[in-house]
């Protein structure tokens, strides 16, 4: 629903979102930017997505995300599937860090490489490959060495194999599952390591925020993506990264290329204290896929700086609130709501609370109630979290009764509005 101020009964019609108790409202902060901010009043229904910066990439998906708050700068075809080849292994990796994290496995354990990795992922398989020793026993450490800077096919396989039993059931049961844990809700997996398989499927939008989720959760595994080479078995091989020796503060994190998914990358980089992600896929050369992520990386640099708007605990709306002593309850973002925004001010913000209401009584002080969306030129720049700042008891009997009865009639209009 889009509380529209200045045409109630267009509200009605046109919200779809109403029929499932989804609720937009206009925030109450100022926004302290130069820039145009419009509230929730303002429609960005049927926006289209488009670069108001002349920017277009050549790679066929796309997209450039700032770390610290998720803002996307600029993004392309960033929701299609596509093979996401060696770029893969970050989920891989991810689940090994989260069971590291917590403690259901050391960096210190041994793993054998099985006949099975080194068939499939070793020296016999003309892959890129960490030259692991058949039946030998090499440590969870040295794995994610071979896996993230070498991109050991054999390292992801002996990892799936000691966690899980299998590579097919570690896809399905540790990296779907936790894929869907971190929200990547149309990311699919046949295999740890991205060799061709058509069950393999990610978009460059999911393999942004997995990259961010990483840097950002854990800061002691992501300096791995950063090292430059790394020897195993009397045998150095250097970073496939092109960016770490070509681009001033890049770090990580991952390229791939299958026949199927094109030359792709994930890469990031920091730069006077703001932290770029950026993704791209389908290339058809290894070369040009180090040139367009280092020139999407340093447009971004170029032309973006980070703004708060809303600064943490500031109030940022009201929800409404069903059987309480209150009608309402305030909300507020417990962290800053930041948002990249081009330097020279020409941007157009679209700001919105949106949650699932009215919310029932009792209402806890801190608890989740939707989030803040704010659009930049049509496009979703940012999302952030809101929380309830106080506590709504549950009301009296008739107070109840009265939101019952309306809830009641709005859901009879809810109804006729549908069919018309």
């Amino acid at each position: 629903m889009e509380f529209r101020l200045s045409s109630f009964r267009r509200t009605w019609f046109t919200a779809g979102a109403l029929a499932r108790g989804l609720i937009a409202t206009a925030l109450v902060a100022a926004i302290g930017w130069s820039g145009a901010l419009y509230a929730a009043n303002q429609s960005v229904q049927g926006a289209k997505k488009t670069d108001d910066c002349g920017f277009d990439g050549d790679a066929p998906t796309a997209i450039l995300i700032e770390a610290s708050s998720g803002s996307v700068l600029f993004e392309k075809n960033a929701d299609e599937l596509r093979a996401p080849s060696s770029m893969m292994k970050l989920m891989t990796a991810e689940v090994v860090f989260n069971a590291i994290k917590k403690g259901d496995i050391k960096l210190t354990d041994e793993y054998r490489i099985s006949e099975n990795a080194w068939r499939k992922g070793g020296a016999p398989s003309g892959g890129s490959t960490m030259f692991a020793a058949i039946n030998s026993k090499v440590t969870v450490d040295d794995l994610l060495h071979g896996a993230i800077i070498q991109s050991g096919n054999d390292a992801c396989i002996a990892l799936a194999e000691a966690m899980a039993g299998s590579e097919r059931i570690f896809a399905a049961d540790f990296m779907t599952k936790r894929a869907r844990e971190l929200g990547l809700t149309k990311s699919t997996f046949g295999n740890s390591n991205g060799l061709p398989d058509p069950a393999n499927k990610m978009t460059v939008r999911e393999l942004g925020i997995l990259a961010r989720h990483i840097i950002l959760d854990f800061p002691e595994f992501y300096k791995l993506f950063g090292e430059k080479e790394y020897t195993w078995n009397k045998i150095r091989q250097p970073n496939r990264n092109p960016l770490l020796n070509s681009m001033e503060g890049a770090d990580g994190l991952k390229t791939g290329y299958t026949k199927e998914g094109g030359y792709g990358m994930v890469g990031s980089a920091v730069q006077n204290g703001t932290r770029l992600i950026v993704v791209i896929n389908g290339l058809e050369d290894p070369d040009d896929r180090a040139t367009e992520a280092k020139k999407m990386l340093e447009w971004g640099f170029r032309n973006f700086e980070t703004r708060t708007l809303i600064a943490a605990d500031q109030p940022v709306g009201y929800a409404k609130v069903f059987g309480g002593e209150s009608r309402s309850v305030k909300l507020v973002a417990k962290t800053p709501v930041k948002v990249m925004v081009h330097k020279n001010g020409s941007d157009k913000l679209i700001a919105r609370v949106i949650y699932n209401g009215p919310v029932r009584a009792p209402v806890e002080a801190g608890q989740k109630v939707g989030l803040v969306r704010v659009w930049r030129s049509g496009n979703i720049a940012v999302e952030t979290p809101v929380y309830a700042a106080d506590a709504i008891g549950t009301g009296s009997t008739v107070r109840r009764a009265i939101d019952g009865a309306s809830e009641l009639v709005i859901g009879m209009f809810r109804a006729g509005a549908e069919k018309l």
